[in-house]
């Protein structure tokens, strides 16, 4: 059939608008007059570049259907993470607690008193809804919240180190996700990089002897998200702290995760806690709040009072300042935290790293109970031992002990079907590990188990 015939196939879009209205009775007649044009302008231009050689009115109509399908569902929306990283960057990082999202309702459906003083009936501050929580919870002197670690940093050394050197270790110049690095990060802060030291040796002399009068700070950057093995020497914080006494100078560390709890007591590698580096006397520690700390995202400035009210008093804390939401969820997630036990239960990024491989066994069992009961006797369900990742940049050498189970089927090849849960509704998301297509039981809520259940038997047949 030639262009010209097949482009005169294509419907007027009023009268495409007209039979979407029938199917979306309810929806805008612009958003339907928008997919109508969409449709035909896709199907024109696939007659054009020749990618069609028939067309009927029936296909540009569905074409629309499904365009208008794809405007009404949300980009950003929930997804079933069963790749067994816990805190998964791509997937949202750290899920919320129960009483962090009730909180976030409470402030976000009415007014609150983000910046009013109730007591005294005048304007209040932000910051003070949460500087008592995180004193409380880090023993620190003061502190500040922003909107992510990045800006804790960038904001940090804006204050106390524009247009003077800021001494760190070449071996701590670290890159994390997005390609944003440490270097990138101190340029734009107006400090000056100096770097000491090689790449995986670093000595106390190495920073002495590059202090001048241009110093404004020592900087320690925690390698969250690799590490370094063999000929190695780095140099403590403990050590900085003594230095910069020396010569006045202070510390500043990058912790990056933001752990409160040792983890150690779950078999998992040392990381140091917030407590303990603040014990340690590092003057300013900035870390993360949607990573091991468990919460929304936000970056956490704790340390000495009167370097913490100079970052404060920065003009740049206006346009890195936190929101009411993430205020409500951060508050509720720390005071969990008064009782480590609660936390461990209650926060579900704690709850996931330290669940034990028995329990992750347990879930993995009552997950394939059900999946048999609904799935085609030709799909082979088994459960294997295999290992998960804290991730978020956090304990990059953990590889703790977890189980999966195994979907395989005649009908998709392990590729198909990872897409296939990739683009259903919720998309569930797996991983593929020799050519088999797993779905990690550590990162799945049993309160999951149905809707996995439930696109499972549409994609593959019921039983």
């Amino acid at each position: 059939m030639e262009k010209r015939m097949l482009l005169s196939a294509i419907p007027h879009i009023n009268e495409l608008k007209n039979k979407l209205l029938t199917r979306f009775p309810n929806v805008p007649e612009k958003l339907l007059v928008l997919a109508a044009r969409e449709a035909a302008s896709r199907v024109r231009q696939e007659i054009l570049e020749e990618k069609r050689t028939s067309l009927t009115p029936e296909e540009v109509l569905a074409l629309a259907h499904q365009i208008v399908e794809e405007k009404l569902t949300p980009s950003l929306r929930r997804v079933i993470n069963a790749t067994g990283v816990v805190v998964h960057t791509n997937l949202g990082r750290s899920p919320l607690a129960k009483e962090a999202l009730e909180a976030i309702q409470e402030v976000a459906a009415y007014y609150s008193n983000l910046e009013y003083d109730l007591a005294e009936g005048k304007r209040g501050s932000r910051y003070v809804h949460i500087e008592k929580i995180v004193r409380e919870i880090t023993g620190a002197e003061a502190a500040l919240v922003v909107n992510n670690n990045a800006a804790a940093v960038l904001l940090t050394l804006n204050t106390l180190a524009l247009g003077k050197e800021v001494i760190v270790s070449r071996g701590e110049l670290v890159e994390i996700g997005g390609s944003f690095r440490i270097p990138d990060v101190m340029v734009r802060s107006g400090a000056i990089l100096r770097e000491v030291g090689t790449t995986n040796r670093t000595h106390l002399r190495d920073y002495e002897e590059a202090i001048n009068e241009n110093t404004a700070l020592l900087l320690k950057v925690h390698k969250s998200n690799y590490a370094l093995l063999g000929f190695t020497k780095e140099v403590s914080g403990k050590e900085l702290v003594e230095l910069g006494r020396k010569y006045n100078l202070p510390v500043v560390e990058d912790l990056g995760s933001g752990c409160f709890v040792d983890l150690t007591k779950f078999g998992l590698p040392k990381e140091p806690t917030v407590q303990e580096v603040l014990a340690s006397g590092i003057d300013v520690v900035t870390f993360s709040g949607d990573k091991l700390l468990g919460g929304p995202q936000a970056g956490i400035i704790v340390g000495r009072k009167e370097l913490i009210e100079q970052i404060r008093k920065n003009p740049l804390n206006r346009a890195v300042r936190i929101d009411k939401m993430t205020i409500a969820g951060l508050e509720a997630t720390l005071r969990l935290y008064r009782d480590e036990k609660e936390a461990l239960s209650k926060i579900p990024t704690l709850y996931f790293i330290t669940l034990p491989p028995e329990e992750i066994k347990k879930k993995a069992k009552q997950l394939r109970r059900r999946l048999r009961k609904k799935l085609p006797k030709e799909v082979s369900l088994k459960i294997i031992q295999t290992t998960s990742r804290v991730g978020g940049g956090a304990m990059p050498l953990s590889n703790p002990i977890s189980y999966a189970l195994v979907i395989d089927t005649p009908k998709f090849t392990a590729a198909k079907l990872e897409r296939a849960l990739r683009n259903s509704s919720p998309p569930i998301i797996g991983r593929i590990e020799n050519e088999r297509f797993l779905l990690d039981m550590r990162t799945v809520f049993p309160e999951e188990f149905s809707v996995i259940t439930e696109v499972l038997a549409n994609i593959l047949g019921e039983a």
